[in-house]
């Protein structure tokens, strides 16, 4: 540490030096290069501290805007683009990457934000708002050599870093003689780039000097280009793949089941943390919080097929008896209380049917109201059940209704339920949307759970659901059950 201290001690010296000689700016902010008269202060258009946050907000403005905000967008832009309509199948190269979107499009979105974070670090100088956030140039330095004295620049903060991270090593590897000799080589290259007027030849045989040294005597410790550009790439998709096991993940929804709740094309996020995170080739959890809520919808593995993911609204816990009369869901004996919405009409545009018509109503299940839709054409059988949900397991149900392959006609319709091990985690809200004519701008944000909402606005619905709330039944939640089946049973 003794020679980063030096270093420092010198630069300050240098600095003190420069400004006896008016060479650089002084508290007023008047500038002299050394080529004439130094100028006179000029009047401060505002008080220093003033002056001070104003800089300080340009510069976050820059780092928000250019490694937040711009690698964010760019990022869901090309997801966007890549994303093909529903049906349409390409080849090749654009097949496969339009394969990997839909797979997985947020591991693959935070690498592209990644990469265009990068992309604007490597021309950060040239920013709109960088002179807030870099030293801004000299502006004698011609400009041919504004790349070079930006590289000089990085030089200087790269050998800085290797120095204060690796001070043992340092000194334990390098001779004091070797060590002295490196401080001499970065010293020159800081006095010829802050001297006035510029010199140019001795800037660069400096900088030669300067970097053949770092190159000798911090070699082992210098990273590339390639391979930090490499690293932080791994990382990004390091900390997405941690994210997307333990945290949150993306789901595209493919079929009609849960409408209106979800729509065709909907992209979601699940919170894998909310019955506790599972630890990735086990059925172990992490924090374990189960069952899950009566009305939660969750993702799941399909019990018959564990390979396929289905998502579906809890109805029953373990020990209830469920039973469905025209679709409409009972509870232990009781009829889960519903209000009639009116006639909503939807179309599922991957498939060849055209639009629907149901009835819409609103549910209330423990602490939720969601809307469910009685499609007139699905057609629904007059009773199904009863059945007994075991020990350790849940059965769902799809909002559609009569549109839904759930745990009502699971296992050659005997019925049956989804193995706690099975659950992803509870649906979050909708973080992108293409329906049959584009982008379905509406539905971004949407959330899955919470106050129902319709996808698409309709004045005589929403007048008719706000009463629906309103009137909401005291009663919500089903009796106990009476008795508790076996797992065998």
């Amino acid at each position: 540490m003794s020679s980063s201290v030096h270093e420092q001690n010198d630069a300050s010296d240098e600095r003190e030096r420069g400004d006896e000689e008016g060479h650089v700016a002084t508290a007023s902010g008047s500038t002299h290069t050394g080529d004439g008269p130094p100028s006179h202060p000029t009047p401060s258009s505002g008080s220093p501290e003033t002056e001070g946050t104003f800089s300080r907000l340009l510069r976050t403005l820059y780092f928000v805007l250019w490694f937040l905000l711009a690698p964010l967008l760019l990022a869901c832009l090309t997801i966007w683009a890549l994303t093909p309509p529903s049906g349409l199948e390409h080849e090749g190269t654009l097949g496969w990457l339009e394969s990997l979107v839909r797979e997985q499009p947020v591991p693959l979105g935070i690498a592209l934000f990644a990469a265009f974070e990068m992309a604007f670090y490597a021309v950060r100088f040239r920013l709109p708002l960088s002179r807030h956030a870099h030293p801004p140039l000299r502006p004698d330095i011609p400009e041919s050599l504004r790349t070079t004295f930006e590289r000089a620049r990085g030089l200087l903060d790269e050998a800085e870093i290797i120095l204060a991270r690796n001070e043992k090593a340092i000194a334990r590897d390098l001779s004091l003689k070797e060590r002295e000799k490196l401080r001499v080589e970065l010293e020159r290259l800081r006095e010829t780039m802050k001297v006035a007027p510029f010199n140019e030849e001795a800037f660069l045989e400096a900088l030669v000097q300067a970097d053949g040294e770092v190159d000798v005597r911090l070699g082992r410790w210098r990273k590339s280009e390639v391979r930090e550009y490499i690293e932080s790439i791994l990382v990004a998709v390091a900390v997405a793949m941690a994210l997307r096991a333990f945290v949150v993940e993306a789901f595209k929804i493919p079929s009609g089941s849960m409408i209106p709740t979800l729509m065709v094309g909907d992209h979601i996020f699940v919170n894998k943390f909310t019955y506790g995170p599972s630890i990735p080739w086990t059925h172990a959890r992490v924090w374990k919080s189960l069952p899950p809520e009566r009305g939660d919808v969750m993702v799941f593995a399909f019990p018959e097929h564990p390979e396929q993911d289905f998502i579906k609204r809890v109805i029953a816990l373990p020990g209830d008896k469920l039973e469905a009369k025209s679709g409409h869901p009972w509870i232990n004996g009781w009829e889960v209380p519903h209000c009639l919405v009116g006639t909503y009409s939807y179309s599922e545009f991957d498939t060849p049917t055209g639009r629907r018509d149901g009835d819409l109503y609103i549910e209330y299940l423990g602490d939720e109201a969601f809307l469910t839709l009685y499609d007139h054409m699905g057609g629904s059988q007059e009773y199904q059940g009863p059945f007994y949900v075991k020990p350790g397991e849940v059965y769902v149900m799809g909002d559609n209704r009569n549109n839904s392959h759930d745990s009502r006609l699971w296992f050659g319709g005997q019925g049956g339920g989804v193995p706690y091990e099975n659950i992803r985690g509870r649906a979050l809200f909708v973080w992108f949307s293409v329906s049959d004519s584009g982008m379905a701008w509406s539905r971004l944000g949407a959330p899955v759970m919470g106050r129902p909402r319709l996808p698409q606005h309709s004045p005589q619905l929403d007048v008719a659901m706000a009463k629906c709330l309103r009137d909401r039944p005291a009663q919500t939640n089903p009796p106990p059950p009476t008795f508790i089946r076996g797992e065998g049973e």
